[in-house]
C-alpha cells in the first residue's frame, strides 16, 4: 500500500529546473530522510508535496488520489513545518495553537482533544500561556512542530526541523520526532548526516533536481564501502607523499598536530585493497614508528560525496 506517490515530478523558476522528472513513493509508517546539498531540490520538494507549489509536468497521488483532485481534503492529511517555521512571535503559545485548530476547522470537544494531544506530544506545557517571542530557538522549533500534529495528519513533512539548534536542543527534537514517527508518516528533510541514522528507515538523496538514491539506511551505507577511511598516527619523515604513493590511495588528509614527533593522517582510499599491510610495511621499510592504524567503516558522509559531486 502507497501513500504517497510522485510520478516524474518536475518545477521550473524561469530557466532553473529545481526538480527534475522526480519519482519516488513512500509506503505508511515509514520515516524517510531526504537528503542533498544546498540548491539540490529539497525544500521545492517538499512544497509541492504539501501544496505550496503546483508541479509544472507528472503527478502526485496521496492514497491513489492526485493532489490536484484532491485539494483541501489532501491538506488536511498532510502536516507541514518548513524551514524557517513561520510563527507570530506576539501571540501565546496557546492563542496560536488555538489560531491553527480554527484554520484547520477543527470545533466543539474534538479540537480541545487535539490541542491537548499536540502540547503533551511536543513538551509545551510549561510554556502554553507565554509569548512565542520569548521563547528559545527549540521551544519554538517544538510549538512549530505542535502545530504541524495538530490535525493528527497521516503525513507529516518536516523541512530542516534542527537547523539553528544547539547540540542540546537538537538531541531533544531529534527524540521528539522519532517518538512521532511511531505513529504517522514522516519526510524529513535535514543536512545533519547523524540524524538519517539514528531517526530514518530509509534515505532518498537529491542532488541538482534529481534522486540519485533510494532505499534503506543500511543498505545505502553498504554502497559507501566502496572507499574507505584508514587512520595512521606515526613518527617518522615524509609520511604524507608516502602515503599518498599507495596504489588506491585517493587523498590523505592530515588529521591531527603533530605532538611528540607524531603526525597523524586521515586516507581515503579504494577498499578493493586492504591497505594495512602496505603501510605497515611501508613504516617498517622506512623506520617510522607506528601508534595507530585502523580502518573505518563505509559512512553516509562518504555516500553523500560520491552521490552529489
Amino acid at each position: 500500500m502507497t501513500l504517497l506517490l510522485l510520478d516524474t515530478v518536475s518545477k521550473r523558476f524561469g530557466d532553473v529546473t529545481a526538480v527534475d522528472q522526480v519519482s519516488f513513493r513512500v509506503d505508511p509508517g515509514q520515516v524517510v530522510g531526504f537528503l542533498g546539498p544546498n540548491g539540490a531540490g529539497k525544500s521545492t520538494t517538499m512544497r509541492l508535496i504539501t501544496q505550496y507549489y503546483e508541479p509544472d509536468s507528472g503527478t502526485i497521488t496521496l492514497d491513489g488520489t492526485p493532489l490536484a483532485e484532491a485539494g483541501r481534503a489532501a491538506k488536511r492529511r498532510i502536516g507541514y513545518l518548513p524551514e524557517n517555521n513561520p510563527l507570530y512571535p506576539d501571540m501565546l503559545v496557546s492563542d496560536y495553537l488555538t489560531f491553527i485548530a480554527d484554520l484547520r476547522e477543527l470545533e466543539g470537544p474534538s479540537r480541545d482533544r487535539a490541542i491537548d494531544e499536540s502540547v503533551t506530544a511536543t513538551g509545551v506545557e510549561s510554556v502554553y500561556y507565554r509569548p512565542i517571542g520569548e521563547l528559545s530557538k527549540g521551544f519554538r522549533q517544538r510549538v512549530g512542530l505542535a502545530q504541524a500534529i495538530l490535525h493528527r495528519p497521516d503525513l507529516l513533512v518536516l523541512d530542516e526541523p534542527t537547523e539553528g539548534l544547539d547540540p542540546n536542543q537538537r538531541v531533544e527534537i531529534r527524540r521528539l520526532i522519532a517518538a512521532l514517527g511511531r505513529d504517522r508518516t514522516v519526510i524529513l528533510s535535514t543536512h545533519v548526516l547523524s540524524e538519517v541514522q539514528n531517526m530514518c528507515s530509509r534515505l532518498l538523496v537529491i542532488s541538482r533536481g534529481k534522486i540519485v538514491a533510494d532505499g534503506p539506511v543500511d543498505r545505502l551505507l553498504q554502497q559507501a564501502e566502496g572507499t574507505v577511511e584508514i587512520a595512521v598516527e606515526l613518527a617518522g619523515e615524509g609520511a604524507a607523499d608516502a602515503l599518498a604513493k599507495l596504489p588506491g590511495v585517493r587523498r590523505v588528509t592530515p588529521a591531527a598536530d603533530a605532538r611528540d614527533g607524531r603526525v597523524a593522517f586521515t586516507i581515503a582510499a579504494d577498499r578493493a585493497t586492504d591497505l594495512r599491510p602496505e603501510i605497515f610495511g611501508l613504516a617498517k621499510s622506512r623506520g617510522w614508528t607506528l601508534y595507530e592504524l585502523h580502518q573505518e567503516a563505509g559512512s553516509l558522509e562518504d555516500l553523500f560525496h560520491q552521490l552529489t559531486n
